[in-house]
């Protein structure tokens, strides 16, 4: 089976769009294609098919490419709990909680369930389009590298690099690259492309053709700003820190250091009656926010003391004289309780905090991880919705008895006595169309939109976008799929212009 892999010459170059749109265009052309990244790092995970966790970009990918997510596709997914650690979830499953520093002691061993689970993706598909992480030039970590060329050689899976110019200094990022690699690593390189330009990419002509010089690659085009990525999930909470221009109804969200999970506020901010903002540290709550969610988070103590830091929780209280409402979602819900024990010390040091006082519950910690998708029913609405879990701890207390749902005939979540304050364990609610429309509409609101099909229709234009301004064609056979099956219906005949490719 063929595979490429695309790596960054710096971190955020846009790979996880682009992986999503080459997924596409693939699939477009009539192609079966899976995504892989061999190593991810984020707190914003998906739940899969086969009952396991990935980051959220592999998730889009799979959308992307038709499939369902499975652990296959992200084998190793580390969940940052501190500054210096991490959980390592690997092939869908928590294995360990490590200092950054013992992570590299790990990596070797880790090797073997990438190649595994790679191997039986490429034995479902007729191309596998790679992510890599970060970004090769960080050669202080290549021993036991498992994301980037560490994976390319050991599998033998062909690169292209990706630069972004709106950074700047584009030309030293890709030469500057392969400069810093050992010869039998920039040796896998076989092409580049350009991301994010803005304007006439003729513009850069002379300097494209400079990278190519310099490097002997295969040039794969310039591909310009595409904005309307903004309106696909984002995995990382600084992808989604740009405030909606939405409507009169005012969500906030406070950016907790250590946010999960926070794939909730992407529908959103794409209701035309919403406006979305993420309240970033140092800052206030804003006094005319209508819904405040408090959102989940990897270190859940950590976290509540952090917003505490911030002031947010006396701007939390005044939200509430005010009238308005607060949603904690999974972390968020525990914060929202009187105590939050963790007598085994699973998030940190054994120890009790306790909660905002805003719901009748208490947390104790528990080393079980509650992992899966779930149907339920909204309690006040009665509208069927669809979400996951992924969260430790167990919630119980009065407010229990005012259930946010039912699950299988079982409370689920809280409300306050007074109606404010609500709380769940469900992630990806307001992803489905009628909870949203129906908590939306007990809010006066009416929802303008249909979030799977827009996405969809994001995920075809990004498609379109690459036809336009990449050598998709070259991609695939690069790649080492067959000349008769890199033609196709949506993608024959395009592609970037004979006077781009050096």
């Amino acid at each position: 089976m063929s595979a490429i892999m695309i790596q960054g010459a710096g971190s955020n170059v846009g790979k996880s769009v682009l992986v999503a749109g080459l997924c596409r265009a693939a699939k477009l052309r009539g192609l079966s294609v899976a995504p892989f990244k061999p190593q991810n790092m984020s707190n914003n995970a998906a739940v899969t098919v086969d009952g396991g966790e990935i980051g959220r970009a592999q998730a889009l990918q799979a959308l992307a490419s038709g499939r369902e997510p499975h652990t296959d596709m992200n084998p190793v997914l580390l969940k940052p709990e501190t500054e210096t650690g991490s959980q390592v979830v690997v092939q869908g499953r928590r294995i360990a909680t490590v200092k950054a520093r013992d992570y590299g002691a790990m990596k070797p061993g880790l090797m073997k369930p990438v190649l595994e689970s790679f191997s039986r993706l490429k034995g479902t598909a007729d191309l596998v389009i790679v992510e890599g992480a970060g970004s090769p030039a960080e050669v202080n970590l290549r021993a036991g590298d498992i994301a980037n060329m560490g994976f390319a050689r050991a599998s033998g899976t062909p690169v292209l690099l990706i630069g972004d110019i709106d950074r700047g200094g584009v030309i030293a990022q890709m030469v500057g690259t392969q400069a810093v690699l050992e010869p039998e690593d920039a040796s896998m390189i076989r092409g580049f492309a350009i991301n994010k330009f803005r304007g006439d990419p003729r513009l850069f002509d002379e300097g494209y053709a400079l990278i190519a010089e310099r490097t002997g690659w295969q040039g794969l085009g310039v591909v310009p700003w595409f904005a309307d990525a903004a309106r696909l999930p984002a995995e990382d909470a600084l992808d989604i820190a740009g405030d909606s221009v939405g409507g009169s109804f005012h969500v906030v969200c406070p950016m907790l250091s250590r946010i999960a999970n926070f794939d909730d506020l992407d529908p959103l901010k794409l209701e035309p009656e919403v406006r979305v903002t993420m309240v970033k540290p140092g800052d206030a709550i804003p006094g005319d926010a209508n819904l405040v969610i408090l959102p989940g988070s990897k270190s859940t103590r950590g976290d509540l003391a952090f917003l505490r830091a911030q002031g947010w929780d006396l701007d939390m209280f005044a939200h509430l004289r005010r009238g308005g409402q607060i949603i904690g979602i999974c972390g968020g819900y525990q914060m929202l309780g009187h105590v939050i024990r963790d007598p085994e010390g699973i998030e940190g040091p054994p120890g009790e905090m306790a909660g905002l006082g805003l719901l009748d519950i208490e947390t104790l910690m528990q080393p079980e991880k509650h992992l899966g998708r779930v149907e339920a029913v909204h309690a006040a609405t009665g509208t069927a919705m669809s979400g996951y879990e992924i969260h430790i701890g167990r919630s119980e207390g009065a407010d229990r008895a005012r259930p946010f749902a039912q699950v299988n005939g079982q409370a689920e979540g809280a409300v306050s006595s007074n109606g404010q304050v609500f709380g769940t364990y469900l992630h990806g609610l307001f992803g489905g169309d009628a909870f949203r429309s129906a908590f939306l509409g007990q809010r006066g609101l009416v929802s303008g939109l249909m979030y799977g099909r827009e996405v969809e229709s994001v995920l075809d234009r990004l498609a379109a976008h690459l036809e336009t301004h990449m050598d998709v064609d070259m991609v695939l056979r690069l790649a080492g799929v067959q000349a008769s099956s890199s033609r196709s219906v949506a993608g024959a005949g395009r592609g970037v212009s004979d006077e781009r490719r050096p």
